[in-house]
């Protein structure tokens, strides 16, 4: 089965990531591969993605994300630059 990703804002302006079972386990792969050395991955069409997404909305009303990065910040990176996002929801 081919993995099957979906990311898109709905009409209530929730974000939402669709997957199907392969894709669950791609994205949770490149979740887990994730490290201070390896600290992001693309996703997006098949050409520029490490994780392939697909265009295809669930309902007509989806505004789909074709393009993303997802990064991996340590406690400690975001201490030394970004420490206002450590205190952000206390």
């Amino acid at each position: 089965m081919k993995p099957r990703i979906t990311v898109d804002v709905n009409a209530h302006g929730e974000f939402e990531i669709w997957i199907n079972e392969a894709g669950r386990e791609l994205l949770v792969k490149k979740l887990q591969a994730l490290s201070e050395r390896n600290d992001h991955f693309h996703l997006g069409p098949a050409e520029i993605g490490e994780v392939e997404v697909s265009s295809c909305p669930y309902r007509p009303d989806d505004r789909i994300l074709e393009y993303g990065k997802i990064l991996f910040r340590t406690d400690d990176w975001d201490r030394q630059y970004f420490p206002h996002v450590l205190d952000a929801g206390t």
